[in-house]
């Protein structure tokens, strides 16, 4: 299916079969090629895979689709920066942070290459919204510096990715009526490096993982009542068409 959305939009996408635990999976790509800075690279990435049991509405059906979607929006764009979208395999456990995971083979590959990734941004669980206070939890110490409630989209990545941290939080601020919170944090804090941004850190790239925070805020995580109701669509929507601002921007759209 996503591969068919993907061709609909008129890409020709590469298949990317690899092996993990005896079976075949597929990481899947399109290219939007860069013009005067061609030779480096922006990914925008989400995992389609769901944990076990669960429909996986949140995560990451709102994810993967968000990467459709910005492929389409980005689709007759010029950029200076090549930018590739990728939808991987295998982000949930049992291959989670193992050789099977398919952000991890993928950026194995790309750095076997010797591609200059300047950028990723991984599109991670990004439907889930409520103005309730109380409702946003954050893991030891965060929880001292930011809001109660989870009516907001994050920006999250390590140390190494403070920059790019923050040209994003401050490119969707100023194009995206949106709340929106960002943090560059050591990768050890929990659910810091809880997505595929992080298996592009293991190759000193910049990454980040663009969230509702998932298990912080969203009480079916990973449960069989992941449902597509629970799912906020406009707001889903308007975070959306803020990340296509912040990739153009970082892409180099224009320049």
């Amino acid at each position: 299916y996503l591969q068919g959305a993907l061709a609909r939009l008129g890409y020709e996408v590469s298949v990317q079969p690899f092996t993990a635990g005896g079976q075949t999976f597929h990481n899947l790509e399109v290219v939007i090629p860069g013009g005067n800075r061609a030779d480096e690279i922006v990914v925008v990435g989400g995992h389609y895979d769901t944990a076990e049991g669960s429909p996986g509405a949140d995560d990451n059906g709102s994810g993967s689709a968000a990467v459709v979607v910005l492929a389409g929006l980005l689709a007759h764009d010029r950029p200076a920066r090549t930018v590739r979208c990728v939808l991987f395999a295998n982000e949930e456990p049992p291959f989670f942070e193992s050789g099977g995971m398919g952000s991890r083979v993928y950026a194995a590959q790309a750095a076997r290459r010797g591609d200059r990734i300047v950028a990723m941004f991984a599109l991670e669980t990004i439907g889930f919204y409520t103005d309730g206070s109380g409702t946003q939890q954050y893991p030891f110490p965060l929880g001292s510096f930011y809001p109660d409630r989870g009516d907001f989209i994050g920006f999250v990545g390590n140390l190494q990715s403070a920059a790019l941290v923050r040209r994003s939080v401050r490119v969707f601020r100023e194009t995206t009526g949106f709340p929106s919170q960002g943090v560059a944090a050591p990768a050890w804090i929990p659910g810091i490096s809880l997505s595929d941004h992080a298996s592009f850190w293991l190759h000193g790239w910049r990454a980040i993982m663009i969230s509702d925070t998932a298990p912080f805020r969203y009480p079916y995580y990973h449960s069989e009542l992941d449902t597509p109701d629970k799912l906020d669509y406009a707001r889903l929507a308007r975070v959306v068409a803020g990340v296509a601002r912040v990739v153009r921007d970082v892409a180099g759209v224009g320049q």
